[in-house]
């Protein structure tokens, strides 16, 4: 059951509010957040149960814009008429009223309540809640009556995304029908003196003036109200919100954020990450030529000892190739230990079997990212295995097939590296075993990686490997 049926179900099971007025406190509360923010105030939504004198919270928004340690009152819960007289009073007398209330002993919050109607019939009472210092504030009472136009205004269908939240420090402007300013907050007063524009109250809006200094201007053509316009050395994000009435505009709200660092800290990013993945570029440019290198000197040696050592050598440079190549293609440090494997079996191995070897491969399980400083070690591990598989797995056989299963697990990751093939001799003992893959693979699992690693027969060699998170 989403969010919106499950509001649904208890407007239903707890009121006498029909489909319509329920739809239309749904559409209203979708903007009840920003409200919230707007007005630095705690939001709350009552409606009326099928119990006489008792309501029940059907919202509460805390703001991002005003800090308090009040614990509102959970969505569901039931409060009885006589605890909420001011509550009590908007739904007796059908208007809106202002009063105070007493959360606990020393803390006392400015409270406003609103009705909402459908028709001529109340269906729910909002409330909005604030500090002394901000309802004793300059012009607060516009910022009152700009919220009451706010809930009419989102009785109809409404673009959520223009009532995103709003944080402290964010620049509020608020003008008439007229386009003059009737509040100012300190946060655009702020912003406005940094471009040179100190007078606002009862001018109109400065858009002439803005636009003589602008710089550059972006439109998100997914979100026409937002644009950021860079001003000097200075990015501002302005989100333009018309309150509007038969296509007459009533109000119009303007939000300001200085966004200048936050750029200036994503340009820099950009750069270092455009660095990083041509670093790793060229490491594995290196890579590879170290390895054709040590072919060509294979194809030189007469020794089949040489030959192989040489070969085990080139394969290990190439895996790890492998790991630099992935981590320059993408711009986070981690790395998918499924591609990783996938280009291995591809790329590497390849050039560890005979030309008419028919290998195959199987992948299944969740995608497990690992942060690149496991990348090199796990790609290694896992050419080790595969060389193994490859080398002793299908001896004297013109096919094979290699897995990889990976699980995501409480403490860590498992994978599961296996083949089709003879599986491992029944003495086998890996602590006392010399092979340099093996040792190789303990190493990097113990020491480097800090996690297990067993071998084990099912229908062949079945390795497993477990990683732990962190």
């Amino acid at each position: 059951m989403n969010h919106r049926e499950s509001d649904t179900l208890i407007y239903r099971q707890h009121t006498d509010l029909t489909a319509v007025q329920i739809e239309q406190l749904r559409r209203m509360s979708s903007c009840f957040g920003f409200i919230a923010d707007f007005a630095h105030a705690h939001l709350l939504l009552y409606v009326k149960t099928k119990e006489p004198d008792q309501y029940m919270v059907m919202k509460h928004h805390k703001p991002h814009t005003f800090y308090s340690q009040v614990e509102l009152p959970k969505v569901g819960s039931v409060v009885p008429a006589q605890m909420e007289p001011l509550v009590a009073y908007v739904f007796e007398k059908e208007k809106s009223i202002h009063g105070r209330r007493e959360w606990r002993l020393g803390m006392t919050l400015d409270m406003y309540a609103y009705p909402i109607k459908e028709g001529n019939e109340i269906i729910g009472v909002v409330t909005l809640e604030t500090s002394k210092e901000y309802a004793s504030g300059s012009n607060y009472y516009q910022l009152l009556d700009t919220a009451e136009l706010l809930m009419h205004h989102a009785k109809r269908n409404i673009d959520t995304e223009k009532f995103a939240p709003i944080f402290a420090g964010t620049g509020v402007v608020i003008s008439d029908k007229n386009n003059r300013i009737t509040y100012v907050n300190l946060s655009a007063k702020r912003i406005y003196r940094a471009l040179g524009i100190n007078h606002l109250l009862g001018a109109r809006l400065p858009d002439r003036e803005i636009s003589a200094m602008l710089h550059r201007e972006t439109i998100d053509s997914s979100r026409p109200f937002e644009k950021e316009i860079q001003i000097g050395d200075m990015i501002l994000l302005q989100r333009d919100i018309k309150l509007e009435e038969a296509g007459v505009m009533q109000r119009r709200i303007l939000l300001l954020a200085d966004v200048t660092e936050v750029r200036k800290k994503e340009r820099e990013i950009k750069i270092k990450t455009a660095v990083i993945q041509e670093i790793h570029h060229r490491v594995k440019n290196n890579l590879q030529t170290i390895a054709s290198l040590l072919r060509l000197q294979g194809r030189r040696s007469n020794s089949p000892e040489v030959k192989s050592a040489l070969q085990e050598s080139t394969n290990r440079i190439l895996s790890i190739a492998v790991v630099h190549e992935f981590l320059s293609q993408h711009d986070k440090e981690e790395i998918n230990v499924i591609e990783v494997t996938r280009n291995i079996l591809e790329r590497v191995a390849p050039n560890m079997v005979a030309s008419d070897f028919q290998l195959t491969s199987k992948i299944e399980g969740p995608e497990v990212v690992l942060p690149s400083k496991n990348a090199s070690n796990l790609a290694v591990i896992i050419n080790e295995l595969i060389l193994n598989s490859i080398e002793h797995g299908f001896e004297g056989r013109d096919h094979g097939m290699i897995g990889l299963r990976t699980a995501i697990e409480e403490d860590g990751y498992r994978i599961e590296l296996y083949d089709d093939g003879i599986g491992v001799p029944e003495d086998f003992d890996m602590e006392k075993s010399k092979s340099l893959g093996l040792q190789i693979i303990k190493t990097l699992v113990n020491d480097d990686i800090g996690g297990r690693f067993e071998i084990t027969n099912d229908n062949g060699a079945h390795c497993v490997l477990h990683i732990p998170k962190g």
